[in-house]
């Protein structure tokens, strides 16, 4: 039931932010993006995927292992994702 819920957290968060990046500008697709992989992706897609080891395992600490491994991963890939976003110069056209 957990995993249920935590996968469907996870799949309205990428729909969300699919949506919110619609036809937006690059800087704000980064933005957008990196924002969803840290606050949706990192938690919730570590867990599910540490849950799911530690159930196959049969192991406690090999799941709690894993998540200290996988959530700083994507947490740090989602800051870079943001602070690309925030950082891009718009690209302007000088060309009259």
């Amino acid at each position: 039931m957990a995993i249920g819920v935590a996968l469907t957290v996870l799949v309205v968060g990428l729909m969300f932010a699919s949506g919110l990046s619609r036809g937006k500008t690059a800087k704000r697709k980064y933005i957008v993006w990196g924002t969803t992989i840290i606050l949706i992706i990192a938690p919730f897609f570590s867990w599910v995927v540490s849950v799911l080891y530690a159930i196959s395992q049969e192991e406690g600490f090999a799941g709690v292992a894993l998540m200290m491994l996988l959530f700083p991963f994507f947490f740090l890939v989602g800051l870079v994702t943001m602070l690309i976003g925030v950082f891009k110069k718009e690209s302007t056209n000088k060309s009259i």
